[in-house]
Parts: C-alpha cells; sequence; structure tokens
C-alpha cells in the first residue's frame, strides 16, 4: 500500500510553505492537528511500509531496553540484530524489520525503538524545519503523504 508519489507542485509547494516566516506558526499547530486527525483513521497494519522499507535509528537505551525484553544480553542483541550505518546510528541489520510478522504486527512494540514509536514524525516540534523528512516519509507512508497533501490544500 505504497502512496502515490507526491506531484512535483505539492513538494515544491510544501517547501515554499515551510519557509514562509508568517505561516510557520500555524502550519506547526495545523501538522498536529492533521496528524491526529489522519492516524484516526490510518491502519498502520495495512501497509507497514515504514518496516518493511526503513531500517530504524536504535539508541543504546533502546537496544538495553528491547535486549531485556528478548532476555537477551545487550551484546548479543546488537551482535544479532545491529549494524552501524553510513552516518555512524545504531540500525537494525535487515529490512523488513526481523520483529515483524507476517499480518504486519510487531513483535517487540511494548519496547519498540523511539524512532518506531515516533515514526512518521508528523507531529513534531519544529515541524517546518523538517520539510525534507517530511517529504522523504512521506513518498513511503501513506499518513505522511496525506498530511503533507492536506497541508499544501489548507495553506494557500
Amino acid at each position: 500500500m505504497k502512496p502515490a508519489p507526491l506531484k512535483a507542485e505539492v513538494k515544491k509547494a510544501f517547501k515554499k510553505l515551510l519557509k514562509q516566516k508568517g505561516k510557520q506558526r500555524h502550519i506547526e499547530q495545523l501538522a498536529v492537528e492533521l496528524h491526529h486527525e489522519v492516524f484516526a483513521v490510518t491502519d498502520c497494519l495495512a501497509c507497514a511500509n515504514c518496516c518493511k522499507s526503513i531500517p530504524p535509528i536504535v539508541t543504546g537505551q533502546d537496544a538495553r531496553r528491547i535486549a531485556k525484553y528478548l532476555g537477551m544480553k545487550e551484546g548479543d542483541f546488537a551482535d544479532t540484530y545491529l549494524r552501524v550505518d553510513e552516518d555512524g546510528d545504531q540500525v537494525m541489520k535487515a529490512t523488513p524489520c526481523p520483529f515483524l510478522d507476517e499480518q504486519n504486527y510487531c513483535n517487540i512494540y511494548e519496547v519498540r525503538p523511539k524512532a518506531c514509536a515516533e515514526y512518521p514524525h508528523t507531529d513534531m516540534r519544529d515541524f517546518c524545519k523538517h520539510a525534507s523528512l517530511h517529504l522523504r516519509n512521506a513518498q513511503l507512508c501513506p499518513a505522511a503523504a496525506s498530511i503533507v497533501n492536506r497541508i499544501v490544500e489548507q495553506c494557500p
């Protein structure tokens, strides 16, 4: 269930909107409202593109929590499931995520990495400063795509 690619004019309008100082406060509030509206009707289990496509950052705190949950030593968890990416961040070695089952349920949902819990970051503070992140996520996440499209529609 990959979203339709954002149209070039939507991307351009979105970037332009987020740079307009006079509109940023309104867009920040609108993004949070839209996030809640969109996720109230979004079934992430029908999609799971994020879990299938993006290896999340796993902080040291995440690794300790997950390892404990799995009954593993932290070092064994890291050796089995983690790698260091090109940015120097610890991420899951495999995509799709090894904890994603056939019904798109996360087997470690209660202790999932912070990056997973916050994805697609459309309700984050300083929304306007992260246009490229939101546009990237909108390519994979139908909810993020809907939020980007609706911001452009509602902020002429």
